[in-house]
């Protein structure tokens, strides 16, 4: 069934969540008006500051995510969240568990919560989530958070999708030990030590700090990761989460680097779209007579797999 596009943009761009709903929807599903949708959304976009919060699973994610939403509206700000969460796999739905705990702000107009499947997409975030973020930047949205799904060394996709990465960790979970492992030290902007009221959320700080440290290869003027202790369920230290955040935007702003994270983010959409577009052209050719007569070519020892790919990917491309 075919929708009409623009009136639901134009839906999106005056809050109205059922529109914005949709427009994720089309894009979830990978609908055949979805170029449409981009088509529209494209010269409305650009105005959102993206946020990503990774972590291991239980260093408070959610709860942080809702804390920051409830600083951003008491500022005046509308909000967005994509909260990524598991795939099952039966029915490859998410769990919703993150829209559960962010219930709060259910009934407040001026913030849009969205629950994402991965649908089996490694690197903590959903497939579908660079276009979801357009249109929650297209709708209004002046800040956008992106809560990963929380599988820990292997988050790091959040880098190339966010403005500003924060890393959330948590004392008495060994969580020194995963911001070791690379990719970790890389991603983060700012990093955030949860659960401050525990036991050892001192000393996590210090070796995390001891850990940026021995990382870092910095020239002056270049942005140094802040550490910020918090006890999110109980609002502590969100204030300073906030005051970091719009620090390390200035930064971006000052030294041209948003616009140039923003550029990379682009890039690396359109190539995930070509390389998708080839993979299902490929997938159509299964049985295909070129794809069996090369195979069988390799057999035989006439021809090697990578020319064989050559000569598959030049009939693809006309090259």
């Amino acid at each position: 069934m075919t929708v009409d596009v623009p009136q639901l943009v134009t839906q999106a761009r005056e809050g109205r969540p059922r529109a914005v709903a949709r427009l994720i929807s089309l894009v979830e599903g990978a609908s055949p008006q979805l170029r449409e949708v981009m088509a529209a959304l494209a010269p409305l976009a650009g105005g959102a500051y993206v946020v990503g919060l990774t972590g291991s699973p239980g260093v408070g994610k959610s709860t942080s995510t809702s804390a920051l939403v409830s600083a951003y509206r008491k500022a005046g700000k509308r909000v967005g969240v994509l909260a990524v969460d598991p795939s099952s796999p039966f029915s490859g739905g998410a769990l919703l568990g993150d829209r559960v705990r962010m219930s709060d702000h259910a009934s407040d107009p001026g913030v849009y919560i969205r629950s994402m499947a991965t649908r089996g997409h490694l690197g903590g975030l959903a497939w579908a989530a660079p276009q979801a973020i357009r249109v929650l930047d297209a709708a209004g949205c002046d800040v956008i958070l992106v809560e990963t799904v929380g599988v820990g060394q292997s988050e790091v996709e959040i880098a190339s999708q966010a403005d500003t990465s924060v890393v959330l960790l948590a004392p008495g979970m060994g969580d020194g030990i995963q911001a070791a492992k690379a990719g970790i030290l890389e991603i983060g902007d700012i990093y955030v030590v949860n659960k401050a009221d525990r036991d050892g959320a001192d000393a996590t700080a210090r070796e995390l700090n001891h850990m940026l440290g021995l990382g870092e290869a910095r020239g002056a003027g270049d942005w140094r990761p802040p550490i910020v202790k918090t006890v999110a369920a109980r609002n502590e230290g969100i204030d300073e989460v906030v005051d970091a955040l719009e620090k390390h935007r200035a930064w971006l702003e000052k030294h041209d680097v948003l616009n140039e994270r923003r550029e990379r983010r682009a890039a690396r959409e359109v190539e995930t779209i070509a390389v998708t577009a080839l993979r299902e052209r490929i997938a159509d050719l299964s049985g295909d007579r070129r794809l069996g007569s090369l195979a069988r070519r390799i057999v035989a020892g006439e021809l090697d797999p990578y020319a064989a790919a050559d000569e598959l990917v030049a009939g693809l491309t006309g090259g």
